[in-house]
């Protein structure tokens, strides 16, 4: 059980807040609320202390307040800081220092994880400075709860609405619950397939569902890592905590990836990049001819070889893990595809195999490294993104945790 405080800020979706709670106290978590006062414009402090059972924190200036300086005592037994919804006033708050009330004073009190679940106007979100303030706090460490897309409460049909009661407790219970022994490390997972556009309704594409990727993505946040998730186009609900980054070509996701690759600790590159794309995409939809349709390709760029070819940091370039989806003489391909892009950790798979590859949620793969080959069996796709995640540790230095007795 872990003692989380929830911060409940001004948003119409304040009320999914209390769902939030019940959520967390279902998994055992001991809850304390502390509500700004534009959020009991919208939902009552009684409401959570009934559920809570423990008194609302309203006001930084309530008698009684000071004899413990709450906001540091709070600070200090919290294992995790937890807003939701987070509006564009609390994340610029949080974003610039400000403390001019008690949940902004226990933000920069605190030493616990802080997770927040952003809830705006569709334009509010992608204004400069909201994206501004949400970068500088991703570089701080601060985790998000991506918010949905669908109808706001503005009459605006898009991105920006409150993610699921259960999204939001999911990521929380993850972040508490998982001993983070990749606390403080950063992790850069890619997924799905790509698609080069041949014309306006027409593309090359591929049969990755990018079920790896995102099981490689959750993973990675259970164990406490600030997760970027690259993604190519697919039908997946992303792991809960993770940021989200919507690709759809290979030169988008090339691009994607190496903006983040240099302030990495590790990049798993579970999507399947298309190898090819059209020299040039038609303005307007190729009409049918009775003849056949010729299409020039070229080479994309090969973001493995390209991540390989970094120059160190301080320290070391990223921990690569790469995959070699192969269809036949897969581990002869895959080494050579290690060696030759200077990958730490191959992970091969044949594609062929039943209940292996693409569109399932089974994968047979083999690592390869410097000390040789492991094959697992067959194995659920979350199963192997474990074992892949144990593989990472290890290459990043990470003290495994202690056997359960």
């Amino acid at each position: 059980m872990a003692r989380i405080t929830v911060g409940v800020s001004g948003g119409i979706g304040a009320y999914k807040a209390v769902e939030v709670v019940r959520g967390l106290q279902k998994h055992g978590h001991d809850v304390t609320v502390v509500m700004t006062q534009s959020a009991q414009r919208f939902v009552g402090e009684l409401t959570f202390e009934a559920i809570t059972r423990r008194r609302v924190v309203t006001s930084q200036w309530a008698p009684g307040l000071n004899a413990d300086i709450e906001h540091i005592a709070l600070a200090d037994q919290s294992d995790l800081l937890l807003v939701v919804p987070a509006t564009a006033n609390v994340i610029a708050k949080f974003a610039h220092g400000v403390a001019d009330d008690f949940l902004s004073s226990l933000y920069l009190a605190t030493t616990a994880p802080v997770l927040l679940a952003p809830a705006m106007n569709t334009h509010m979100l992608e204004h400069p400075a909201v994206v501004a303030n949400l970068d500088a706090l991703t570089a701080r460490g601060v985790r998000f709860v991506a918010p949905g897309e669908g109808y706001l409460a503005c009459g605006w049909v898009g991105k920006g609405r409150l993610a699921e009661p259960a999204e939001v407790v999911a990521a929380a219970h993850a972040l508490v619950s998982h001993g983070g022994r990749l606390d403080g490390r950063r992790v850069l997972v890619t997924a799905g397939p790509t698609f080069e556009d041949l014309d306006p309704v027409r593309f090359i594409g591929n049969r990755s569902s990018g079920r790896m990727g995102y099981a490689v993505a959750g993973e990675a946040a259970k164990r406490g890592a600030t997760v970027v998730l690259v993604t190519g186009p697919t039908h997946l609900d992303p792991p809960a905590g993770v940021e989200v980054v919507r690709v759809r070509s290979a030169a988008d996701m090339h691009a994607a990836v190496m903006a983040h690759a240099g302030v990495v600790d590790a990049v798993v590159m579970a999507a399947a990049v298309a190898d090819y794309t059209p020299e040039a995409v038609a303005a307007q939809k190729v009409a049918k001819g009775d003849g056949g349709w010729t299409v020039p390709l070229t080479r994309t760029v090969d973001i493995l070889a390209a991540l390989g070819k970094l120059p160190s940091r301080a320290d070391r370039r990223p921990v690569l893990i790469g995959f070699a989806a192969e269809t036949h003489d897969v581990l002869a391909h895959a080494d050579a595809k290690r060696k030759r892009k200077g990958v730490d950790l191959v992970v091969a798979n044949d594609v062929a195999q039943a209940g292996a590859g693409f569109e399932v949620d089974t994968n047979v793969v083999t690592f390869l490294d410097d000390a040789g080959a492991e094959t697992l069996p067959l194995l659920p796709k979350t199963e192997v993104a474990g074992r892949i995640l144990d593989r990472l540790e290890r290459l990043l230095g990470v003290t495994p945790a202690p056997a359960a007795r």
